[in-house]
């Protein structure tokens, strides 16, 4: 009788162990069937400072939401492009983007980053150690990452932070990585991220002349390359530069910067989505790019897909065609 009655607990405790197990397997196989590529910039706090030209906007709020909202999604991948935190050197600023990476990975989403300006501000080897211990797949010259067919590759656009030989080795990394992806049968397409905008309208910060002139022509030469997403700039702003696609992503929870009016400002194809807080969501399908930009709502209450892009690797159909959402 005994007997019996113990098979019979352990038959019950068996069967409902089943669901847990079983639960517990999706959850840490979701990142890895989900092929969802994210990219986001400037999810730094604001600096006193910086609110004495620009207005605030429940910042630090957004930037949670931002990383909660990801955290949903349970991507593949995610990309930060730099000035991931207002200071690199403190410890304090660190602090709740070390949660944020902790939840991400904790869920099996593998996180890298590019170096900002923020992250070499003020003490620069200092932050650049304590980026480097968050991020320990960096390399100060260059690395490339790949998800589903597609390489990723995150440049140094800290010209000002680089000797001249380690501005030579990473140009050089770059040219010779882009022609060894191109002969990739592997590799459907590339996307190059750095911190500084080669393109902006932004009345804060200008276009990087050092990106345009270093990494933009071998960019252009790539025939796999399709995308170059950038922050710094605080906005969403799309250009199109010799037929291929150059999108600015910062809005990541930095403060919202002003745009360029009138003559002279560089052809913005997203003149009309203007989003204060957003990041890139990026999907392959077959042979095609599919990119929405996720926004959050202006009251804060969850995030909604803005305007959506599809890429092409047929050379002849590789600019991004565009779906905008209604005017707010």
């Amino acid at each position: 009788m005994a007997a019996n009655t113990m098979c019979l607990k352990l038959t019950i405790l068996i069967l409902f162990s089943i669901p847990a197990i079983f639960a517990k397997g999706q959850e840490a196989d979701t990142a890895a069937v989900n092929k969802e590529i994210v990219f986001a910039s400037d999810t730094q706090a604001p600096m006193w400072v910086e609110t004495l030209l620009l207005k605030s906007n429940n910042n630090r709020a957004a930037t949670k939401n931002i990383f909660d909202n990801i955290l949903t999604r349970r991507p593949s991948a995610v990309y930060l492009l730099g000035d991931v935190v207002s200071l690199g050197a403190s410890n304090r600023q660190w602090k709740p983007m070390d949660a944020y990476l902790q939840r991400l990975r904790s869920k099996g989403i593998k996180v890298n980053a590019a170096l900002g300006n923020h992250e070499v501000l003020g003490q620069s080897n200092k932050g650049q150690r304590k980026f480097q211990q968050r991020f320990p797949n960096h390399l100060k010259t260059g690395y490339v990452d790949t998800t589903d067919s597609v390489a990723v590759v995150l440049l140094n656009s800290n010209f000002n932070s680089l000797s001249a030989n380690d501005d030579a080795v990473q140009l050089n990394w770059y040219r010779q990585t882009l022609e060894k992806l191109d002969r990739d049968s592997s590799i459907q397409f590339i996307i190059t991220g750095c911190h500084h905008s080669p393109f902006t309208n932004s009345k804060i910060v200008g276009p990087s002349v050092g990106v345009r002139h270093n990494f933009v022509p071998v960019f252009l030469k790539s025939a796999k390359s399709r995308l170059f997403l950038s922050g710094h700039s605080h906005n969403f702003e799309h250009f199109q530069h010799e037929g291929k696609d150059f999108f600015v992503i910062g809005g990541g929870g930095g403060l919202h910067q002003p745009l360029k009016q009138g003559k002279g400002i560089l052809p913005d194809l997203s003149a009309g989505y203007k989003p204060l807080f957003h990041y890139l969501s990026i999907r392959r399908n077959l042979n095609v790019l599919e990119l929405v930009s996720m926004r959050l709502k202006p009251d804060f209450t969850g995030f909604e897909e803005g305007a959506k892009f599809e890429v092409s690797n047929f050379p002849k159909a590789a600019t991004a065609s565009a779906t905008l959402p209604g005017s707010r």
